[in-house]
């Protein structure tokens, strides 16, 4: 099934623990943080208007359970929407491994892969913290998950055996039984890849189409997404460069065009989507600004004005600020930023857009950027928070 290139994804470098575990309280009796109105997911863009709500904001960390100095399950804490500041609040217990999450968009249910050899995902009711059951996902290891913008399917990508999955949401947020099960058997794996590995399923922008990166076999997956059934459909596939190992797409808010960062041969490159067919087409690829070493690129984020690109570099260290021009169709390199943590799985922005945050897994923190709204830099806000193998972070 491919182990190995899930222990290399998971356990590359050494984790961190020390402080970090102690940043978030045993306890799991906190009372629950305040949802707020506006959608968000750990890759969602910002939303463009500048409303700094008061108060305390809730905020979800992925982490693994199953490592030394790991953490206990979801971790739960509040931020400072105009400062930044992050606060432990304490841990949702009984999920295990739960390295990536994501929100209903009622805001009622959390979801949460379970990486592990027998992969599955869970859902947890977030008024009272209820742990509402796991589903298998049929493979292992699944990294990544997504709810369809309708509520009713959960998505979920299987890194371990390369297959992507289908869950139904009833009305309590529960999960039923998988409706469906893709296996990417085709085409064969890239060079030095020992099978498929997918990294990301999500629904385009338009709504029409759901997509599916696959790291293994160097190719995105362009499905069709029957809402009544939970089955998926192959429309087309788009390869990249053979090696280049793509991990994560994030659209530009203007639906024509969307960005890839390539894990394996250190680039990114801007892709054009059709809305009628759903076939992406994969452009040159591009520096990540960090040099000759291997920069192990994770994710991009895009902002809603649609001006600026971010993107995760795990092997330096860094943030790399990237120019939108031509209505999407290009990227200029503007900068790099310091992390100021080790290894920085995800990133997300706040729901207003004026804060990111990023998850390092080695350092087990989480380190917050203000974000200019005019010209899209970064500025530190605060020292890192300690979270324990911090590798997703989900700020409502």
């Amino acid at each position: 099934m491919g182990s190995t290139g899930w222990s290399r994804r998971r356990f590359v470098g050494a984790l961190a623990g020390g402080s970090a575990a102690a940043a978030l309280p045993a306890c799991d009796n906190a009372p629950p943080p305040s949802a707020s109105t506006t959608p968000s997911a750990p890759e969602s863009s910002p939303s463009g208007q500048a409303r700094r709500p008061s108060g305390p904001r809730p905020l979800y960390l992925g982490t693994y359970t199953s490592v030394e100095g790991g953490g206990k399950g979801i971790g739960l804490a509040t931020y400072d929407a105009a400062t930044g500041g992050i606060t432990g609040t304490g841990t949702i217990n009984g999920v295990g491994d739960p390295s990536y999450l994501a929100i209903h968009p009622d805001r009622r249910t959390l979801y949460a892969v379970n990486e592990r050899e027998d992969g599955a995902v869970t859902a947890v009711r977030l008024s009272d913290r209820k742990v509402l059951g796991s589903r298998s996902t049929g493979g292992a290891a699944p990294c990544h998950l997504s709810v369809h913008p309708g509520g009713r399917w959960l998505l979920s990508a299987n890194y371990g055996s390369g297959s992507v999955a289908v869950h139904p949401i009833d009305s309590s947020g529960a999960l039923g039984e998988r409706t469906d099960l893709v296996r990417h058997s085709g085409p064969p794996p890239g060079p030095g890849q020992d099978g498929p590995h997918a990294h990301q399923i999500f629904t385009s922008p338009d709504r029409r189409h759901v997509l599916a990166v696959d790291l293994g076999t160097d190719t995105v997956y362009t499905y069709r997404l029957d809402e009544k059934a939970g089955t998926l459909t192959e429309v087309s596939q788009a390869r990249t460069r053979p090696g280049a190992g793509p991990r994560h797409l994030t659209f530009h808010p203007g639906g024509r065009y969307a960005y890839l960062a390539n894990e394996a041969d250190n680039t990114v490159a801007v892709c054009s989507y059709d809305p009628a067919s759903g076939r992406v087409t994969v452009g040159e690829a591009q520096s990540t600004g960090t040099g000759s070493g291997t920069s192990y690129p994770a994710q991009l984020l895009v902002t809603a004005n649609g001006r600026y690109a971010y993107l995760a570099n795990r092997g330096p260290n860094s943030l790399t600020r990237y120019a939108i021009e031509a209505d999407g169709a290009r990227l200029g390199l503007l900068d790099t930023v310091p992390v100021d943590g080790d290894f920085p799985r995800q990133i997300a922005f706040s729901p207003e857009g004026t804060l990111l945050f990023a998850a390092n897994q080695k350092s087990g923190t989480v380190t917050v950027f203000h974000v200019d709204e005019t010209n899209g830099a970064l500025r530190r806000a605060g020292e890192p928070f300690p979270s324990p193998v911090a590798v997703c972070a989900l700020p409502l």
